[in-house]
C-alpha cells in the first residue's frame, strides 16, 4: 500500500510539474505573440510609429479609402486600404474570463470567451474603459455610451464619435450589447477575420445596412492635407463596355474643349467659362442615377444599399461647384442659352442610357471625372507657376467665395487656390466612386458608406488608441 500511494503521489507531482511548465510555454509563447505596446501596434497596423495609419493590400471591386480618423474616404488611388495586409495570430488558444456587472438580469458574468489576438492585459484595459462608462452598471454597452467610450479614447472628432454611436443605434435597432459581445466584436476587427462585415453589411454585432439607407457622411468635403494631393488615375478600358466609354468620354473632351477655347493661354476667362459650362452638365449624371435607383427601389419595394443617398450627394456637391464659380463671374445670355440645351440633350441621352446599361454609364462618367481632375490640375499648376502681379497669380491671395468657404471649410482666409484644391479633391472622389459601383450586384452595400465596415475599423482604432495611451496604473 505504501509502495501504490507514493507511486500516485509521484504520479500527481509529475502531471503537476507537466501542466506548470505546458502553462509557462503557452505563457511565454503568448507573450512573444503580444509582445510590448508597441509590438502589438506595429503587430496589427503594421506601424513602427504608432500613428494613426493603417496599412493596406489592394482590392479589387469597391474603391474606399479611409481619411485620417480611419473612415471610409473618397480614393485618390487605384489600390486603396480595405484590410490590414496581416494574418490573424492565434495565441495558443487560450481563453481569458470577460467579467461583467452583476446587476441585470440580462448580464454575462464571467463568462469564458475565447480571443484570437487580445491578451488578459488588453482585455482588462478594455474591460476597465467599459466599466467606467457603463452608467447604469447592466454590463451593456449601449449608443450614448459607446459616443461616450470614443471621446474617453480621444482618438475620434465630434463628428465622428456622433455618426458611429448613430450607425450603432440603428443597426441594433436601439438595443445595447454585453460587455463579452463587444470584446468578441473588438478581437475580430483587430483579428480582420469574424466581425468583418459579410456581403449584406452586416458584422458580428448584427449591425447591417440599415443605416446606409438614410444616412451619409456629411463631413467628407473636409478634406485634409492628404485628401488634396490628389493623383491622376486611369482605369485600363477592358471589355466593349468599357471601351465604349472610355471613347466617348474623348469625344466628348475634344468637343468640350473646341466650344470652350481650351487651347494655348489659360486665363481667369477660360477657366471660368469652362468650369460654370463643365459644372452645369456634372451634376446631371449623379440625380439621373438616384431619380432611376429610386423609382426601381419603390416598383420592387426593397433596399437600394445606400447608392441612392450617394448620388444625390454627388449631384449637390457639383452643383455646389457651380454655386461657388457663379459669384465670380455673370454668364450671359447665350451662355446661359449653350446651359438649357446641353442639359436637354445631355441629361435625355444620359436618362435613357442609365436605363439600359448602368455600368456604360458610371463608367464614362468615371473617365469623364479623370478629365476633370487632369483639367483641375492644369489650372492648380496655372496658378501656381503665374508670375507675381499676373491677372492668375491673384487667385493665390483672392479670397474664395463665402459659399464656399463655408462648404468646403476653407477657413475665413480660404482662397480661390484653396477652392481649386478642394474642387479637384470632389472630383476625384467621384472619379472612384462611379468606376467602383460598375459591376455592383444586388444586395451590395454603397463601398462609400458601409456600416458594419465602418464600425470595424472604429473598433480597431479605439484598440490602437488604447494600447498606445498610458495606461492608469503607469
Amino acid at each position: 500500500m505504501f509502495f501504490t500511494i507514493a507511486q500516485k503521489s509521484s504520479t500527481t507531482a509529475l502531471k503537476t510539474k507537466l501542466v506548470s511548465s505546458s502553462l509557462l510555454k503557452q505563457k511565454k509563447s503568448a507573450q512573444r505573440a503580444i509582445g510590448s505596446c508597441n509590438d502589438f501596434v506595429k503587430t496589427y497596423w503594421n506601424d513602427t510609429s504608432c500613428c494613426d495609419s493603417c496599412s493596406s493590400s489592394s482590392v479589387e471591386h469597391f474603391l474606399p479609402i479611409f481619411n485620417k480618423n480611419g473612415f471610409v474616404h473618397a480614393s485618390r488611388l487605384q489600390g486603396v486600404p480595405m484590410r490590414p495586409s496581416f494574418a490573424p495570430i492565434k495565441v495558443s488558444s487560450r481563453t481569458f474570463a470577460t467579467s461583467t456587472s452583476s446587476t441585470a438580469s440580462n448580464q454575462t458574468s464571467s463568462e469564458e470567451s475565447s480571443f484570437r489576438v487580445l491578451d488578459a492585459d488588453v482585455i482588462s484595459r478594455i474591460e476597465a474603459d467599459f466599466q467606467a462608462v457603463d452608467a447604469n452598471g447592466d454590463g451593456r454597452i449601449d449608443s450614448d455610451e459607446l459616443r461616450i467610450l470614443l471621446r474617453r479614447s480621444g482618438a475620434f472628432s465630434d463628428a465622428d464619435i456622433v455618426e458611429i454611436s448613430e450607425i450603432f443605434y440603428a443597426g441594433r435597432a436601439g438595443e445595447s450589447v454585453p460587455f463579452s459581445n463587444l470584446l468578441d466584436a473588438i478581437d475580430g476587427a483587430v483579428a480582420n477575420s469574424g466581425a468583418t462585415a459579410d456581403k449584406a453589411g452586416r458584422n458580428s454585432l448584427g449591425v447591417g445596412s440599415c443605416s446606409a439607407e438614410y444616412m451619409y457622411d456629411p463631413n467628407h468635403h473636409v478634406w485634409s492635407e492628404e485628401d488634396l494631393n490628389v493623383s491622376l488615375t486611369h482605369v485600363e478600358p477592358k471589355t466593349f463596355t468599357d471601351k465604349a466609354a472610355f471613347g466617348l468620354a474623348k469625344a466628348t473632351r475634344l468637343l468640350f474643349d473646341s466650344a470652350t477655347g481650351w487651347n494655348g493661354t489659360i486665363t481667369k476667362e477660360k477657366v471660368l467659362q469652362r468650369v460654370i459650362f463643365l459644372e452645369t452638365i456634372a451634376a446631371v449624371p449623379g440625380m439621373v442615377a438616384a431619380i432611376i435607383r429610386h423609382f426601381k427601389s419603390l416598383r420592387l419595394m426593397e433596399r437600394d444599399g445606400g447608392l441612392i443617398n450617394m448620388f444625390l450627394e454627388e449631384a449637390t456637391n457639383e452643383r455646389m461647384h457651380l454655386l461657388s464659380f457663379v459669384t465670380m463671374k455673370n454668364p450671359g445670355l447665350f451662355f446661359r442659352a449653350a446651359v438649357i440645351g446641353g442639359q436637354f440633350g445631355f441629361g435625355s441621352a444620359f436618362f435613357v442610357s442609365y436605363a439600359v446599361s448602368p455600368n456604360f454609364c458610371h463608367r464614362f462618367v468615371g473617365y469623364v471625372e479623370e478629365e476633370a481632375c487632369s483639367t483641375y490640375t492644369k489650372i492648380i499648376k496655372a496658378i501656381e507657376d503665374a508670375p507675381e502681379g499676373s491677372e492668375l497669380a491673384e487667385w493665390k491671395t483672392e479670397l474664395a467665395p463665402k459659399i464656399g468657404r463655408s462648404y468646403w471649410h476653407l477657413g475665413e482666409d480660404g482662397t480661390v487656390l484653396d477652392l481649386m484644391y478642394a474642387v479637384r479633391a470632389d472630383e476625384a472622389e467621384h472619379r472612384d466612386v462611379n468606376h467602383s459601383v460598375v459591376g455592383i450586384k444586388a444586395g451590395d452595400v454603397n463601398p462609400r458608406f458601409d456600416p458594419g465596415l465602418k464600425l470595424d475599423l472604429t473598433l480597431r482604432k479605439y484598440v490602437k488608441s488604447l494600447m498606445t495611451r498610458p495606461s492608469t496604473s503607469e
